[in-house]
């Protein structure tokens, strides 16, 4: 695997973390004071009892859904490509006198700095599109479960990353290619004004070849849903349809916005 392509997206994941943490869109303030939940409806339904049970979260950015499992009552491990994330998980941890750990590391080699198997791997939003092959995903997924551990993901569905966001033009594939998509990104999903412009590489990946990985590895689908809406206003040209529900402004038909996958380790 191209080191240029994940050296690139650490150095842009590591510029966004201030923006984020400072951003409307994250509320840090409101949950350090334990006003403001980060974790939607979705995923509190697909994993409804956590407490007492051990949760890896991959890809966990600057670490505010992981505390948020802990607040919850699981025993928490994060990862993150970003070194200035993690750092920033870290410290989010000390302030808050939570009991979590936090490592920094590619995806890829979580099994390298982490012996440890879990009962529940979590990963959400966001994440796929950053991975060049889903085979090492899975199987790192497959060997940091307990037996009859549980694998849960939700995810900006396939369909929905294929649109350029602002005109809503068919602009992405469906299948991955052996090159990433590269193009320069503007802001962020969480601070559209941030003065930050910064190259990014992503692959596009369809839903069999997101689920077939984790199948071959001997995991147990155990559900599996489409939402035709988005829980965050995570995207431009979005409308509110109820809350923690947003759809694209002016589209006429219903097409699938997220995903939702739990599947067992036999």
């Amino acid at each position: 695997m191209n080191n240029h392509y994940f050296d690139t997206n650490k150095s842009l994941w590591n510029q966004k973390v201030d923006y984020h943490k400072a951003s409307d869109f994250y509320e840090l303030d409101n949950f350090k004071k334990g006003l403001f939940q980060p974790l939607r409806d979705i995923e509190l339904r697909g994993l409804p009892d956590v407490r007492g049970k051990s949760l890896l979260h991959l890809q966990c950015h600057f670490g505010q859904d992981t505390l948020a499992w802990a607040r919850l009552g699981a025993k928490v491990t994060g990862v993150d490509l970003s070194n200035k994330g993690i750092e920033s998980a870290r410290q989010l941890r000390d302030e808050l006198k939570l009991d979590a750990k936090f490592v920094n590391c590619n995806v890829f080699d979580t099994r390298k700095h982490i012996q440890e198997q879990f009962d529940i791997v979590f990963t959400s939003y966001g994440v796929i599109g950053w991975l060049p092959d889903l085979k090492p995903w899975a199987k790192v997924i497959k060997e940091s479960l307990k037996p009859g551990g549980t694998f849960y993901i939700v995810e900006f569905h396939p369909a929905l990353m294929m649109h350029d966001h602002e005109n809503y033009d068919l602009q992405f594939h469906y299948f991955n290619r052996p090159e990433p998509d590269e193009y320069l990104i503007e802001g962020t999903y969480a601070d559209k004004n941030a003065n930050l412009q910064h190259k990014e590489f992503t692959w596009s990946h369809s839903l069999s070849e997101i689920i077939t990985p984790l199948i071959n590895e001997g995991l147990i689908l155990e559900s599996f849903n489409e939402y035709p809406y988005c829980n965050w206003n995570c995207f431009p040209n979005l409308r509110t349809e109820g809350e923690q529900r947003f759809v694209y402004n002016g589209v006429k038909f219903s097409f699938p916005h997220l995903f939702e996958l739990k599947m067992r380790r036999g």
